[in-house]
């Protein structure tokens, strides 16, 4: 049995000692939440910095009370899809961590363990992604927001590859590109993408955690890279196969 599989089985186990059913939404006050987002990562990522550590105290007990608020906060505003969405992320990322920083070292947080706010902070990260793709404002723009993103990241893997030498971001940005034309450039991975980088670069600039200067020990990369994008738009691709395939097996039953 594979991994996938074995991960597959367990998250239906525990999708059926849960009930998503229970109605909640208030997209006034997702937005809210996902706007919110980029406050919420400036001062809990600063309580876990280095800074904050060598002047006051060891803040990540803090970071991880408040990653845990935010996320249900979202969470019970959020609609049933989401709701699950979130909830399997906090296992899916937390699995991804273990392989890229744990396995294959690709970056370091400041401290052996992984931070027990990072799975939360996964799924608060798509979960504000998420919610802006599905404003009424985003889709009445698609296509325009569709062109403006293309540009961007074009732009973005082009300009640090060039003046950063970082070239990992030259080779897993064409692996980005790859993805969203699998997903017919759906803008959801896109505004994702956006969150991801908000928050790479607010934990790195406080230090809660850096890249690797050269991945596998050949890639040169900044810190952070931005083709790190890539990586997080695969688990989210991932991420609604696991609950699509959970959804229709619940179904059967």
């Amino acid at each position: 049995m594979s991994v996938y599989a074995i991960f597959l089985f367990f998250m239906q186990k525990i999708f059926s000692l849960f009930s998503f059913n229970h109605n909640s939404e208030s997209k006034k006050l997702q937005l809210l939440y996902a706007f919110g987002f980029t406050f919420f990562t400036v001062i809990a990522l600063g309580i876990d910095s280095v800074a904050f550590k060598n002047h006051y105290f060891d803040g990540r007990n803090v970071t991880n009370i408040l990653a845990f608020i935010y996320f249900f906060l979202i969470y019970f505003v959020s609609d049933k899809h989401l709701k699950k969405l979130m909830f399997v992320m906090i296992f899916l990322s937390y699995l991804g961590e273990v392989i890229f920083s744990t396995i294959l070292g690709m970056y370091l947080y400041r401290t052996e363990q992984i931070p027990l706010y990072v799975p939360f902070g996964h799924s608060i990260v798509y979960a504000s992604g998420f919610i802006f793709a599905k404003t009424n404002w985003a889709k009445a723009n698609e296509l325009l927001l569709r062109k403006i993103f293309i540009a961007f990241f074009l732009v973005l893997f082009l300009c640090v590859g060039f003046f950063l030498n970082d070239y990992f971001s030259l080779i897993f940005g064409v692996f980005f590109f790859a993805i969203l034309k699998r997903k017919k450039m759906d803008n959801l991975y896109s505004f994702i993408a956006l969150c991801v980088i908000f928050i790479e670069l607010v934990g790195t600039y406080f230090q809660c955690w850096t890249w690797i200067p050269k991945t596998f020990g050949v890639i040169p990369a900044a810190n952070p890279p931005m083709g790190a994008i890539f990586f997080y738009a695969g688990g989210d691709v991932l991420l609604v196969k696991i609950v699509s395939l959970i959804e229709k097996r619940s179904e059967k039953k």
